[in-house]
């Protein structure tokens, strides 16, 4: 069950002689005669992650993806600070060894990390391989307190103080995801329109600061490999940064599918959160709430945001797409999930509620 890498998809190869000279130069315990062997973790559709096996050490690479050009969202340097200060105070994060922001080594910045072992929750999990129900339950439990640990982490005591600016964050989130929304629009859209006007006329204050990942869910987690109920390790941490927790709240319950959704959204899920022992989107708000102590007075806004912003980075992958940027077959069919998200939100909105959105 723990999560194994594949072959390298065409066009995203890594230059191993280069890159075997750097392990060597930065790395302790690797000798001039070790070989290097390198596969590619093939989920994910923004920074790439490759397995790397070199004499007796198992790491992992993080890389920006082919043709990317948003660099705030693909800055491996700030990847890095975040776990290598993060480490210091909380212990579910990967530990990163080396840094490279030569381009000359594989052509683009990159980063290394230990590979951490463990259980990723991915859809489409083969039946042999999916959580028992009693099994699921103990998952979305350890999920969820593992997100509101999280938002407790004392990011002053991390050296993160200057990760990001809390202060505003509701509304230059709302503003910029419209704008980025904009810039990489290729199709007619009417849902993402008003969406777009429901949100900027019901911005709540911000609900406080906290250190937020902005990608939580299951296939972002390791899971322990003897107890699936306990989560080792957080992953993909590009989009972290300060901000108002219930916004990072919103962004998971974005990704979370229920199973009365009806089977066209269901099939976009990219967890397995439809699974028989998982809570509905509206109890893991409810827990969630109840654990952290904060207020969700607001939940319709904050999953109608997290919506909204899960189809802007959707569309900005397949506006890279379109522009022949990159030619990975997934995102082919993509312009559909932009438009899923948008009906979604726009259900919520119209009911004032975050589950049963077709009843």
């Amino acid at each position: 069950m723990i999560d194994q890498p594949t072959d390298i998809r065409d066009g995203e190869a890594l230059d191993l002689e280069n890159l075997r000279s750097f392990l060597r130069e930065n790395i302790s315990g690797i000798d001039e005669t070790s070989s290097l062997i390198a596969a590619q973790f093939p989920r994910g559709f923004s920074n790439l992650t490759y397995s790397l096996q070199i004499g007796k050490k198992d790491l992992v690479l993080r890389r920006p993806p082919f043709g990317a050009k948003i660099k705030s969202a693909h800055d491996m340097s700030r990847e890095y600070k975040i776990l290598s200060n993060l480490i210091k105070v909380y212990p579910k994060v990967p530990e990163p060894l080396a840094y490279c922001e030569d381009d000359a080594v594989i052509g683009a910045p990159f980063y290394i990390m230990e590979r951490v072992k463990g259980v990723i929750l991915r859809p489409k999990r083969p039946s042999e391989l999916q959580p028992s129900a009693a099994q699921m339950t103990n998952i979305a439990t350890a999920m969820i307190d593992t997100f509101v640990e999280l938002h407790a982490v004392d990011f002053k005591a991390a050296g993160l103080a200057d990760l990001g600016r809390p202060e505003g964050y509701v509304q230059r989130q709302i503003e910029g995801w419209i704008k980025r929304y904009q810039k990489a629009k290729t199709d007619d859209i009417s849902q993402m329109e008003s969406l777009a006007r429901w949100l900027t006329d019901n911005m709540p204050p911000d609900s406080g600061a906290a250190l937020i990942h902005n990608d939580y869910k299951y296939d972002n987690l390791s899971l322990n490999p003897d107890n699936l109920g306990d989560v080792i390790a957080v992953l993909d941490w590009e989009m972290a940064t300060l901000g108002d927790p219930l916004m990072d709240l919103g962004t998971s319950l974005g990704y979370w599918m229920d199973p009365d959704d009806p089977p066209e959204f269901k099939q976009m899920q990219l967890s397995p959160t439809t699974l028989p022992g998982n809570p509905s989107r509206a109890e893991v708000a409810e827990i969630y709430a109840r654990k952290s102590g904060r207020n969700i007075d607001q939940i319709v806004f904050y999953y109608a945001y997290g919506l909204y912003k899960i189809a802007v980075i959707v569309q900005q992958i397949y506006a890279r797409y379109k522009s022949g940027h990159t030619s990975d077959p997934r995102f082919t069919n993509l312009i559909h999930a932009v438009r899923g998200c948008a009906l979604l939100a726009s259900q919520a909105v119209v009911k004032g509620r975050i589950d049963r959105l077709f009843v």
